[in-house]
């Protein structure tokens, strides 16, 4: 009897064991077929133009940046859809621009889900092909159903899972903004009971301290305007919130933390294809690195924040390759907007530039409609897709890449999503060096902007010339309307009286296009 038990054990085990050893190569067949690749977006905060090594940097390195782009297409010409955050965010990820919709802006930590869990996203597409997909980091696109009606202490009703993510890891807004605690999957991550969370983004709670009233207890950081409601690490933040206990972040920790819950994913789901978007909070104030970095550039701690940008790049590309699915992940480095120096601390990032241009040739900054808030750094690598590398200069835009991965992968979209989305797969991939006709770029006042290969139309609008409140930078706007000559790289002279018909062919354009009514464009207009 014990033989035959001992026996059955043995054929159990041999066909345990021949089915595993039969599923293996299924497994390892997935990750290497180059027509399901796995997508890695990594999505630096205020990252500009000329913040990398390898765009002509100054005074920082960015090894890690510099081996992907080395080895894959680093773009010239690519833009995000605003010169802000929220609105670049909600584009790329629904396909649809965020100024066909009133609630778009900086969202406060508090605020309701503004993409809707009706809405088609781009995690949604890639679930229907398949995919495991996660969202880590940065989100600041709202959670739950209604602003300011969250409960922080349970389960919140609406979140990233309502929108196409399995998994998710994230700051509910920016680090300068409160809550200053992290969400997984919709619940509040290590949860303090001792210390029930309260957010506000009305009034302070009683006994609450303020950067404003309490400076003597800004230990790390201190404002230089704005950012001074309640305190949390030794930093004043827009907002306020009472309670967190061990739920609350550092700020220095913030990098490790949500790049070690991105490495953890890859490990459980690096045997199936994946999607993960990685936003990082680098480099938006408040600019506070770990002590690996804090002083070790001269720059100061925006240099720093860059350079943790940098190592968080080097742990996931270390990550893939120690699985050996490098080869089959395409990467996608990019950033939300231009950048900013003084945005709220004082960090002394104007003081400390030493010669180095955040953004490279570029005029303007975030919240501009100049090149500079909207033209970013974007990095593709993909060593089994066989890319064109090196420099490329085809115009393309972010709100095309929920369009353009649905295309490659033979997803079929539902009617009337991601409207503003367009298959530019072969631009991404270098395959293609024909430009996208036009890009709409947005500034902080949704004043719009649209750049054809040879000029650049700004609409006339009444918002000042200088952002009237924190950073002092130019928003391009201007009463009347302005063309610029884009062979020249610095916007500097409007052209606009001198070529009367081209103002005209491009305000019509960009009328069309704010109507929706693609199907009337002519053919070499269509993206």
């Amino acid at each position: 009897m014990k033989t035959m038990k001992s026996a059955l054990a043995v054929m159990s085990l041999g066909m345990i064991a021949s089915a595993n050893a039969s599923e293996a190569p299924k497994k390892e067949k997935r990750t290497s077929d180059p027509s399901r690749p796995n997508v890695l977006i990594i999505y630096a905060d205020d990252l500009g133009y000329g913040d990398l090594q390898c765009y002509g940097a100054k005074n920082v390195e960015t090894p890690n940046v510099n081996r992907l782009a080395d080895n894959g297409i680093r773009f010239t010409h690519a833009y995000a859809t605003a010169a802000t955050s929220t609105p670049s965010r909600y584009s790329m990820l629904t396909g649809h621009y965020s100024w066909r919709r009133p609630d778009t802006d900086i969202a406060p930590g508090d605020a309701g889900m503004i993409i809707r869990p009706e809405q088609y996203t781009m995690a949604d597409m890639f679930k229907s092909a398949g995919y495991a997909t996660c969202a880590i980091g940065k989100w600041h696109l709202g959670l739950g159903d209604k602003t300011g009606t969250q409960d922080w202490n349970a389960q919140l009703p609406a979140a990233l899972g309502d929108l196409g993510f399995d998994y998710s890891y994230i700051m509910a807004a920016t680090a300068d903004r409160v809550p200053c605690v992290f969400s997984e999957n919709g619940h509040i991550a290590n949860y303090d009971p001792s210390a029930p969370i309260e957010v506000s983004y009305k009034e302070n709670f009683p006994g609450e301290p303020t950067g404003k009233d309490n400076p003597e207890l800004l230990y790390n950081l201190k404002p230089t305007f704005g950012h001074d409601m309640s305190i949390v690490n030794g930093i004043s933040r827009i907002g306020y919130m009472k309670g967190g206990g061990k739920a609350l972040w550092k700020d220095e920790n913030i990098a490790d933390s949500i790049t070690a819950h991105a490495i953890d994913f890859i490990k459980e789901k690096g045997n199936e294809p994946f999607f993960m978007y990685f936003a990082t909070n680098d480099v938006h104030v408040p600019r506070f690195p770990h002590d690996r970095f804090r002083g070790k550039n001269k720059m100061g701690l925006r240099g720093d924040a860059i350079a943790q940008f940098d190592w968080c790049v080097g742990q996931l590309v270390k990550t893939l390759e120690d699985m050996k699915i490098l080869d089959n992940t395409i990467i996608i480095i990019s950033s939300d907007n231009g950048p900013v120096l003084n945005d709220g601390y004082d960090d002394h990032a104007q003081e400390l530039l030493n010669g180095h241009s955040p953004t490279g040739e570029l005029r303007g900054s975030k919240y501009s409609l100049y090149e500079g808030g909207t033209r970013v750094p974007v990095i593709v690598h993909w060593p089994q897709g066989k890319l064109n590398k090196g420099e490329n200069k085809t115009v393309l835009s972010q709100i095309d890449l929920v369009a353009s991965f649905a295309g490659f992968l033979g997803v079929s979209m539902p009617k009337g999503s991601a409207q503003d989305s367009f298959n530019r797969m072969d631009n991404w991939l270098g395959r293609d060096m024909t430009s996208r006709p036009w890009v709409i770029q947005q500034g902080y006042d949704h004043t719009l902007a649209i750049r054809v290969p040879d000029w650049k139309y700004v609409e006339a609008s009444t918002f000042p010339k200088m952002k009237p409140r924190g950073a002092y930078v130019e928003t391009g706007c201007a009463p009347v309307q302005q063309l610029f000559d884009m062979s020249k790289t610095y916007e500097e002279t409007n052209v606009a009286q001198e070529h009367p018909e081209e103002v005209g062919k491009l305000h019509l354009l960009l009328e069309m296009i704010r109507k929706g009514n693609y199907n009337e464009l002519p053919a070499n207009e269509m993206p």
